[in-house]
């Protein structure tokens, strides 16, 4: 098989409803989103895939950032004047504009969940859900790069308009 020509096609299975109507301004990260609500609204043909994920207080959302324009491989990031790799970044200009943003689950009502700490654009396409569990998902010891000398900076970072 030749991966290298392989095409992959997903469907979405939701939307995001936030209050965030464009890219510029939406905080960058959910950490500096706190207290920000929106909802994901299932599509009814995937409705009973969110059974008992109430148990969850955090779920993690892939979405498509179907706002994103073309790609670069490397950028400058929000939190740094530097240029970097771009998969030495959380930057939605991707070669796949995946994102992936961990939110608080505040509840469910049929096919829509209620979240908290948004950090994503009205209408951005849900492709998948998990719920977040720490024991899979922290790791003891890290080390974070670049962001090391700027994650200072993170509450006062919102996206500028430069990816979209």
């Amino acid at each position: 098989m030749n991966l290298w020509n392989l095409e992959i096609k997903y469907k979405p299975i939701g939307i995001v409803h936030s209050p965030f109507k464009e890219p510029k301004g939406v905080p960058i990260q959910p950490e500096v989103a706190k207290g920000i609500k929106g909802t994901v609204e299932i599509f009814s043909e995937y409705e009973d895939g969110l059974k008992d994920i109430e148990g969850f207080s955090h779920i993690i959302i892939i979405s498509h950032f179907h706002l994103a324009k073309g790609f670069k491989l490397v950028v400058v990031p929000y939190m740094d004047k530097e240029s970097h790799g771009v998969f030495a970044t959380r930057a939605p200009a991707r070669p796949n504009p995946l994102g992936m943003s961990i939110v608080k689950l505040v509840g469910r009502k049929g096919n829509v969940l209620y979240i908290e700490d948004v950090d994503i654009v009205d209408g951005t396409p849900v492709l998948d859900i998990k719920p977040y569990v720490p024991q899979f998902d922290v790791r003891p010891a890290y080390k974070i790069g670049w962001l090391e000398k700027n994650i200072y900076k993170l509450p006062e970072k919102r996206d500028d308009g430069r990816f979209s």
